[in-house]
């Protein structure tokens, strides 16, 4: 079903007017570097939350596990509460205000600002920031593959021009108004996103009989789990897979713990940290973001589960095949197919928001990481001209590589795209960044030889041992005649777990056998308690 043309475009006036006037007001009260770069460190704790949230959950989870979820069942709520619990509680409470704290006292303005100045190494700041801007184009690419494609299904838009449209309109005011731009829109898409959602869950319910008779129809499904999927471990949409089946493996090693821990070191949300005043006002967002997550990404994944229900009671087929393979369909195709006209119209909106909410984030970490760390800080050594103008040109830059990955992926690659930066995140970053925080002991060797430890040690995981991966890569195959150098589990266990506890025992046994930073220096990174 596609929408009124007409309809639509008031909506998306009124929508349009909204965003460009928080980003004008943000552009109006960016006047100083830290403005721009962190929001002046003065949000309030609602627009944190709500930011932080907007952000974090994107068309990646709403398109892309939505999709999952619709194929492999309900078992991703697992990371629904990996999302909460660690996403929000651990990451507020015992992550956020030490961030704030040392990013305060050592005038860090980035996440791998952040990282260089607690260890005393432009290195660590340059080389986080060359891997940040290699890398987030891939999820910035998936984030803009998930509105475009909500927006080719329902308003039989080229999916190349939809990609544009999404870009240009979130270049527009990342570059001009900063972090601060950033947060204000992402406060307002927040909002919309909310009653999306709720909207969205309710309609779903009411069309499928209500909640138990949705779910009991759901598990009744069971018989019906295809083949291939079956073979793989798969026993129905209410029920895990089989324990240490391929599909089991994927769920519990890539979804739910690629994706659940991976969050903690997402340089785009930590530096959201050091955006408040106060500790105090981390801990009042914990109230706003964990509801937050819950709506937005457990709505996400019980509707896509659900669609199997309504696409079977009205065409005989499951969500898979209806969407003909690709699981990045299966949430465009049922909203589309099931939900009235105007509500289309209502979550077009909604998914314009999610989108722009974290590729605004995305683009401004992506544009500090190689105009201010890797270019500014680490090559010029500080002298390459005001921060805020080379931090535009890196945005510039940036954008333009996710554009193009938003062309070539391929189709299904949402949800793995995002495990894959995810863990990748935390295979590089999350030792070290736990290490600057919690362990003074931690030496500047120490967390180099963690951060490139977790780097390759994930890359050739990838490469050549987890089979989603090396087999379409092919790199494996043409240097040593197979798909993957490893058989059998190996292959379907995620790089997370393999490369996250090597980087934290590197960075643990180099920080022993070196010599300790300097106490003053720990003084001034710790010292201040506000």
């Amino acid at each position: 079903m596609a929408v009124s043309t007409s309809t639509l475009g008031i909506f998306v006036l009124i929508y349009m007017l909204a965003v460009f006037y928080c980003g004008w007001l943000a552009y109006r009260r960016t006047k100083e570097v830290d403005d721009y770069m962190l929001a002046g460190r003065n949000v309030n704790p609602y627009i944190l939350a709500l930011s932080y949230g907007a952000a974090f959950i994107s068309t990646a989870a709403i398109i892309g596990f939505g999709g999952v979820t619709g194929t492999l069942g309900l078992g991703t709520l697992w990371l629904v509460f990996m999302n909460i619990f660690v996403g929000i509680f651990i990451a507020f409470i015992f992550f956020g205000s030490r961030t704030r704290r040392i990013g305060v006292n050592l005038n860090a303005v980035t996440f791998p600002e952040l990282l260089g100045r607690r260890f005393q190494s432009r290195f660590i700041q340059g080389y986080s920031g060359a891997l940040i801007a290699l890398f987030m184009p891939l999820y910035a690419g998936i984030v803009l593959i998930g509105g475009a494609r909500f927006m080719e299904t329902a308003l039989s838009v080229d999916y190349d021009i939809a990609v544009l449209i999404l870009t240009v309109i979130v270049a527009a005011y990342v570059i001009t108004g900063g972090l601060l731009a950033v947060m204000y829109t992402d406060a307002l898409q927040g909002t919309l996103m909310l009653g999306g959602m709720a909207v969205l869950l309710a309609l779903t319910y009411a069309k499928l009989g209500g909640i138990v008779e949705a779910h009991q129809a759901l598990t009744d499904l069971a018989p019906l789990v295809p083949e291939s999927l079956a073979a793989g471990g798969h026993q129905g949409w209410t029920a895990m897979p089989v324990f240490g089946s391929p599909i089991w493996w994927t769920m519990v090693s890539t979804i739910i713990l690629g994706v659940g821990i991976g969050v903690l070191a997402q340089p785009q949300l930590a530096v959201r940290f050091m955006t408040v005043d106060s500790k105090k006002s981390l801990n009042r967002a914990v109230f706003a973001g964990g509801p937050f997550i819950l709506m937005m990404a457990g709505v996400a994944y019980i509707v896509g589960g659900l669609s199997n229900v309504y696409f079977f009671n009205t065409t005989g087929m499951l969500s898979i095949e209806v969407a003909k393979g690709n699981m990045d369909v299966i949430m465009p195709e049922y909203i589309n197919s099931a939900m009235p006209e105007m509500f289309v119209i209502v979550f077009m909106i909604t998914l314009l928001a999610a989108a722009m909410s974290t590729l605004s984030s995305q683009f401004h970490t992506m544009g500090t990481a190689i105009g201010h760390d890797f270019y500014r800080e680490f090559l010029m050594k500080g002298n390459a001209g005001k921060t805020v103008d080379v931090t535009k040109i890196g945005i510039s830059v940036t954008i333009l590589f996710s554009v193009i990955l938003a062309y070539i992926l391929p189709i299904s690659i949402i949800a793995r795209a995002t495990a894959i930066f995810f863990g990748l995140c935390a295979a590089a970053f999350l030792p070290t960044y736990m290490g600057a925080l919690f362990w003074k002991r931690m030496t500047r060797e120490g967390a180099i030889a963690s951060l490139i430890v977790g780097t390759f040690s994930s890359l050739f995981w990838l490469t050549f041992i987890h089979a989603k991966e090396a087999a379409p890569l092919g790199i494996c195959q043409a240097i040593f005649g197979t798909e993957t150098l490893l058989t059998g589990t190996w292959t379907v266990i995620d790089p997370i777990l393999v490369a996250t506890p090597l980087a934290m025992i590197v960075a643990i046994g180099v920080s022993l056998v070196t010599t300790p930073p300097a106490v003053d220096h720990l003084e001034k990174c710790y010292g201040n308690n506000r």
